[in-house]
């Protein structure tokens, strides 16, 4: 593992307690930084980052704790149902756009302006290859992860010149528990679409996102960062 020095940082992940969210975690936590987990299946204090005043309470305990957050990353997510979208239930797509994309946006809402503030910061948000591509029958996480990009560019030109940059990732399918949200024949179209022909670790995620987080990441903001296998070249 090349060495990335998080000395004195301090650091939120959303989604931390497993996959991906759990391998960024460990990697910042390994190179030196204090990491809070926002994870609604947290035993000691469970934070749902879809609703905005558990959002304000969590940043501003985080805050009073530590003084500082140097880094947001936006993992928290869910893929949703694998149906047509003329089949797909209202209520469940208003439920993944809100885990998804919502929740990203309260995040940043709440963290960014005290990175401002301070005149430092690294937010990296975690979007989809079915963002920039949609995948059949996956329209609201499609949707969702769309939004992520978008969102992304947006917040990085808004606050480029304030020392606060704003990226996003958009992996291919790695094999965690929201496999288990899918059906086998979702995650074999997903395997034919990579020219790698494997999934993507949980590592080499966390690999990407924290040079990301990182101060040696210093003149990219609201861009896509692509780990998807070949998948997508753009």
């Amino acid at each position: 593992m090349n060495s990335l020095d998080f000395k004195g940082r301090t650091a939120i992940v959303t989604g931390g307690l497993q996959g991906i969210g759990a391998a960024i975690a460990k990697r910042l936590e390994e190179s030196g930084a204090t990491v809070r987990v926002w994870d609604l299946a947290a035993k000691k204090d469970p934070i749902d980052v879809s609703d905005a005043a558990a959002v304000e309470r969590a940043t501003a305990k985080a805050l009073a704790e530590h003084g500082k957050i140097d880094v947001l990353v936006n993992n928290a997510g869910i893929a949703g149902l694998n149906v047509a979208t003329a089949e797909y239930p209202v209520e469940e797509w208003e439920r993944v756009l809100r885990v998804n994309l919502t929740s990203q946006f309260l995040c940043c809402r709440a963290l960014a302006p005290h990175m401002v503030k301070r005149k430092y910061g690294r937010i990296v948000n975690i979007a989809s290859i079915a963002g920039k591509e949609g995948n059949p029958n996956a329209v609201a996480y499609s949707a969702s992860k769309a939004g992520v990009i978008a969102l992304t560019k947006s917040l990085g030109k808004e606050l480029a010149q304030t020392g606060v940059l704003v990226n996003c990732v958009t992996p291919a399918a790695a094999k965690t528990a929201i496999f288990d949200q899918m059906t086998k024949q979702h995650i074999d179209y997903m395997l034919a679409k990579i020219p790698m022909n494997r999934f993507v670790t949980v590592d080499e995620i966390a690999s990407l996102v924290c040079w990301l987080a990182s101060e040696d990441c210093s003149f990219s903001t609201g861009a896509v960062f692509d780990i998807s296998g070949g998948r997508a070249t753009y």
